[in-house]
C-alpha cells in the first residue's frame, strides 16, 4: 500500500466493532467491500479483474447494482448497502467525477467513514492524486460543467451539492490508499487484495451475543486512557468479580481504538495459557507476533522474551491488553512496564486480583460495576426470549431471575439461554432448585476466584459466607482472630479479589451468587449428612441435626434464627459430639437440658432472644469466648457474682429491657467493647468497669434509668467512644473526664446534661460532631481551675473561628459531611 497523500490519516473502525447481530441494519447485507467505481472506464477492465481477485480471496464484494431488485428505491437500498459493508473501496479514474451518482455515493461512503468509522481507501487507477484532492485535470473539466448547469437552476441548492463532492474528493485523496503509477496491474491488483484480507481477518475482536450496556462502560474508560491526548505511556486496570463481563469491556476497547495505534495486540485467558509449562513463552511469542506481523519470533526462554519485548516494542505505539490475570511473574514475563513500550501507547491489565494492579501502578483502576435492573433485564430477555423485553406471562418471573442474578452478566446469559423455549413449570421448578443448588456453569466461573486463594483465606471467606455477611468488619476480625488466623490482611486479600465488599457503614458484604458459591462449597463436603459439614447456617438442615442429635465433630458452625413467637426447643444434649464448635448462633431459640453439654471451645456465642433471667455459670464456663451478643434476652442480672473469661472482647447486651444490674467486669481483663443500648430497666454500672483497663467504647444509648457512671471509669484512658444519648435522667460527667485523652466521640444529646466540667476541652482528640454536641453548654468549676478556664477560653473562641470556616466550606460546595448518630461506629456500637 502507497500513501497517496502525506497528510493522510489512518481510518479507525466503530467505537465496537461492526454493527451488533443482534441489533440489524433494515437491509440485512452479506458484503465485506463496497466497489465505488465509475463503469464507463473500468468496468471490464481493472475493476472486473479486482472484483474476480477479491472473489477469489472469499472476499464478499457488491458491485454496481448488482442484486438489486428491479422496483425498489435503488438509490436508498444503495445507500444502506454501503452502511452495512467493512470496508469501501474507491477506484478514481479519469473520468470518475463526470458521474453524478459516483459523487453522491462517494458523499456517503465518507459519511459513513466519519459515523461508522468505516473503513475507506482510494485507488488511483491511471489519475494524478492531486487532481482529485484540488480538482484539476479531468476532475476540473467535470466541475465546470456541473458549476454552468446546476448553478443556472437552483443557485443554493446546486452551489451546496458541489461544495459537498469537492470536500468528499479532498477527504477521499488525503486517506492512505492505492497508486497505480507505473506498476504492473496485476501485481497492483494483488497488493491491494492482500491489504484487504488483512484488514479483514484483524480489525475486530468478536463481543457477546447481546453486548447490552456496553458503550457507557467504554466510554468510562475511554476517558481515563485519553489515546491521542499525549505521548504518555498509560496503565488501566479493568478490576471486578468473576463473571462481571471485564474481557467484554475490553474486547469493545480494543475495536474502538484498534485504529489509532501503530500495532495491537489482545492476549486473551493470559490466567489458563500460563498454567502449562511454557505458557509464558507462548504468551511473549503471540505478543511479539502480534505487534510485528507479519515477522515471527522465536525467544526460546522467558528472560530472553522479556528483553526481546523491551528492545523490538521498546518504541512502538502500541495498543495492549492482557486479558484475565492472577498472578505478578505474568505481567514480568511480558514485559507489562510502562518503559518497554513507545510514547502514546495504551496497556489494560483486566483481572480478578487488585492487588496486582496496585503493585504495577498503574493510572486508573476501574472496577466493573454489576448491571442495574433494567439493563439485567434487557440482556436476560435477549436470551431467555430473542427479544428486548420479556413475553407475556413471563414478566414476574423474569423479574425473579433476575433478582437471583444480581446483575451478573455470566449468570444472566446462563440461565436466559436454558430457560428458553421452556414452560412457567420449568421455570419455577428451576428457581426452587437454585435456592438449592446453584447452577453448575456459573459456579465454575466464581469459583476461579476461590481456588486462588490459599486454606487460610478460603476458611475465612466460608465463615463469612455461613456466618458474618452484613456484620462490622472490625467485629468479624476480632472473633476470626482468636481462631491464629491473621483476619485483617485475610480479609484485605478478600477485598482485593473482589470476593468481599465493604459498605459505608463498614459492614462485610459480598455477591450473593459468591454467597452461594462458597455455601456449595461447604454442602459438597457432605451432600446427604449435613451433620459431616464443617458449617451448618440452613434452616432445615440445622433443625434436623438438633432434633436428632446428631451432631458431630465436623461441626466448626452454626446458625439457626427463628421467630420470636416460635416455641420451639432443643435439647442441649444435641451439642455432646460437636465437640470442635467455635462460631455458634442461635437467635430466638430455646434450650432445654443440662449446660454441661454445651460446646466448651466457642469464641462467637450470639443467643438473641436469650430467655432465662439469669446465665447459669455453668453455661459460660468458655475459655476461647471472644464475643458475646444476648440482645433482646430477658436477662434480668447478667450471671452470679464475676467470671472469669479472660479472652472476651465484645459484650452485647443491647434491648434487655428487664436488664437491672450490670454484670460484675472484674475477670474480664480484654474487654474492649460493651454495648448495652436500650437496657431501660438499668438503673446503674457496676463500678468495676474501672478495671476495664482496654475498654474503648461504652455505648448507653436509650439507658432512661441511668443517672451517672462510677468516679473509677473517668480514669480509663483508652476509652475512645462513649454514647450516652436518650440517656435522659444522666446529669453529670466527672470532672475527670479530661484526663480520658483518648476520647474520640461523645454523644450526650437527650440527656438532663447541662453542664460540663472546663476538663472536657483538654480532650483534644474529640471529633467535630462531639465538639459541636458541646459548645452550647456551660462549663463549671471554672473559678477553681483558672488555667481550664483560660484554656476553654481560647477554645471557644477557636472553635467557633472554625465552624465559620466549615459553613463557609459548605457555602462554597467543597466541604461536605453529614453527621448522623451511629454512622462510623465499631460493631453498631453507636446506634
Amino acid at each position: 500500500m502507497q500513501p497517496s497523500s502525506s497528510s493522510s490519516s489512518p481510518p479507525v473502525p466503530s467505537p465496537s466493532g461492526p454493527p451488533s447481530p443482534w441489533k440489524p441494519l433494515k437491509y440485512r447485507t452479506s458484503y465485506d467491500v463496497f466497489l465505488s467505481f465509475r463503469g464507463e472506464d473500468t468496468r471490464r477492465t481493472f475493476t472486473d479483474h479486482l472484483y474476480a481477485a477479491l472473489d477469489r480471496a472469499g472476499v464478499s464484494t457488491f458491485r454496481d447494482a448488482e442484486g438489486l431488485r428491479w422496483g425498489e428505491n435503488i438509490a436508498e437500498k444503495l445507500m444502506q448497502i454501503i452502511e452495512g459493508c467493512r470496508i469501501s473501496l474507491i477506484v478514481f479514474s479519469d473520468k470518475y467525477a463526470d458521474s453524478r451518482w459516483c459523487l453522491e455515493e462517494l458523499v456517503q461512503i465518507m459519511e459513513c467513514r466519519r459515523t461508522r468509522r468505516q473503513l475507506v481507501f482510494p485507488i488511483f487507477y491511471h489519475v494524478d492524486p492531486s487532481h482529485v484532492r484540488n480538482q484539476t485535470g479531468s476532475f476540473a473539466h467535470a466541475f465546470q460543467k456541473y458549476e454552468e448547469n446546476m448553478l443556472s437552476e437552483k443557485q443554493k441548492e446546486g452551489r451546496d451539492k458541489i461544495a459537498k463532492w469537492r470536500a468528499a474528493l479532498i477527504g477521499a485523496a488525503n486517506l492512505v490508499g492505492f497508486d497505480i503509477a507505473d506498476r504492473y496491474e496485476a501485481e497492483f491488483i494483488n497488493s491491494i487484495v492482500d491489504e484487504i484480507c488483512k484488514q479483514l481477518t484483524n480489525t475486530y475482536l468478536n463481543l457477546a451475543v447481546y453486548p447490552v450496556a456496553i458503550h457507557s462502560r467504554v466510554d468510562d474508560i475511554s476517558k481515563c486512557l485519553g489515546v491521542g491526548l499525549d505521548d504518555d505511556v498509560r496503565m488501566v486496570g479493568i478490576w471486578g468479580m468473576g463473571g462481571i463481563g471485564k474481557t467484554t469491556v475490553a474486547k469493545a476497547i480494543y475495536n474502538k481504538f484498534y485504529h489509532d495505534f501503530d500495532s495491537r495486540c489482545f492476549l486473551a485467558d493470559i490466567r489458563e495459557t500460563a498454567k502449562d509449562s511454557n505458557g509464558k513463552i507462548v504468551l511473549q511469542e503471540r505478543l511479539l507476533s502480534d505487534v510485528l506481523k507479519p515477522i515471527k519470533i522465536v525467544v526460546g526462554d522467558v528472560s530472553r522474551g522479556i528483553n526481546v519485548i523491551k528492545e523490538r516494542l521498546g518504541s512502538k505505539k502500541v495498543l495492549i491488553i492482557v486479558d484475565d490475570v492472577d498472578h505478578e511473574d505474568q505481567l514480568h514475563a511480558l514485559a507489562i512496564r510502562r518503559d518497554s513500550f513507545g510514547p502514546g501507547s495504551r496497556i489494560i491489565i483486566t483481572t480478578r486480583d487488585r492487588h496486582l494492579l496496585e503493585l504495577l501502578k498503574v493510572d486508573t483502576i476501574h472496577l466493573t460495576q454489576e448491571m442495574n435492573e433494567e439493563e439485567a433485564l434487557e440482556l436476560f430477555s435477549w436470551h431467555a426470549f430473542q427479544n428486548i423485553s420479556p413475553n407475556e406471562g413471563y414478566v414476574q418471573l423474569s423479574r425473579r431471575v433476575v433478582a437471583y442474578c444480581g446483575g451478573l452478566p455470566l449468570a444472566l446469559e446462563v440461565l436466559g439461554s436454558f430457560l428458553f423455549g421452556r414452560s412457567k413449570g420449568d421455570w419455577n421448578s428451576t428457581l426452587k432448585k437454585l435456592k438449592k443448588i446453584p447452577h453448575v456453569k456459573i459456579q465454575s466461573k466464581l469459583r476461579i476466584s476461590f481456588n486462588a486463594i490459599d486454606e487460610s483465606q478460603r476458611n475465612i471467606f466460608l465463615h463469612i459466607c455461613c456466618f458474618f455477611i452484613g456484620m462490622d468488619k472490625n467485629y468479624i476480625i476480632q472473633i476470626l482472630n482468636s481462631y491464629g488466623f491473621p483476619a485483617e490482611i485475610e480479609i484485605s486479600v478478600l477485598l482485593q479479589r473482589c470476593l468481599v465488599t465493604v459498605s459505608e457503614k463498614n459492614k462485610l458484604m459480598m455477591h450473593d451468587l459468591l454467597r452461594d458459591m462458597g455455601r456449595e462449597v461447604v454442602r459438597e463436603e457432605s451432600p446427604n449428612r449435613p451433620e459431616r459439614r464443617s458449617r451448618l447456617w440452613c434452616q432445615e438442615d440445622v433443625t434436623d441435626v438438633l432434633k436428632d442429635e446428631s451432631g458431630t465433630e465436623e461441626t466448626e458452625g452454626l446458625a439457626l434464627s427463628l421467630q420470636k413467637s416460635d416455641n420451639t426447643s432443643f435439647s442441649t444434649e444435641a451439642f455432646r459430639n460437636m465437640k470442635r464448635l467455635k462460631l455458634l448462633q442461635l437467635n430466638h431459640v430455646q434450650l432445654t437440658g443440662d449446660c454441661n453439654q454445651f460446646p466448651k471451645k466457642l469464641r462467637w456465642l450470639c443467643l438473641r432472644g436469650f430467655s432465662p433471667q439469669v446465665i447459669r455459670n455453668v453455661f459460660l464456663n468458655e475459655t476461647y469466648l471472644v464475643s458475646i451478643d444476648m440482645r433482646y434476652s430477658n436477662l434480668v442480672r447478667v450471671w452470679k457474682g464475676s467470671r472469669r473469661l479472660g479472652k472476651l472482647e465484645i459484650l452485647n447486651l443491647s434491648h434487655s429491657h428487664y436488664l437491672r444490674q450490670s454484670p460484675d467486669f472484674s475477670q474480664l481483663p480484654n474487654l474492649q467493647y460493651l454495648i448495652l443500648k436500650d437496657c431501660v430497666s438499668l438503673p446503674k454500672i457496676d463500678k468495676s468497669i474501672g478495671l476495664l483497663h482496654r475498654l474503648a467504647l461504652l455505648n448507653l444509648k436509650g439507658c432512661t434509668m441511668l443517672k451517672d457512671l462510677p468516679e473509677d471509669f473517668y480514669q480509663l484512658i483508652h476509652v475512645k467512644t462513649l454514647v450516652l444519648s436518650g440517656c435522659s435522667r444522666f446529669e453529670n460527667l466527672s470532672k475527670d473526664i479530661g484526663k480520658m485523652f483518648s476520647l474520640k466521640t461523645l454523644v450526650i444529646c437527650g440527656t438532663g446534661i447541662t453542664e460540663v466540667p472546663s476538663s472536657v476541652d483538654c480532650l483534644r482528640n474529640l471529633d467535630f460532631s462531639s465538639r459541636q454536641g458541646l459548645s452550647g453548654l456551660k462549663r463549671c468549676d471554672q473559678t477553681s481551675s483558672p488555667r481550664l478556664s483560660l484554656r476553654g477560653f481560647l477554645y471557644e473562641f477557636l472553635f467557633g473561628f472554625y465552624l465559620l470556616f466549615w459553613l463557609f466550606g459548605i457555602f462554597c460546595g467543597r466541604y461536605k459531611r453529614v453527621w448522623r448518630e451511629g454512622e462510623g461506629s465499631v460493631f453498631g456500637g453507636i446506634n
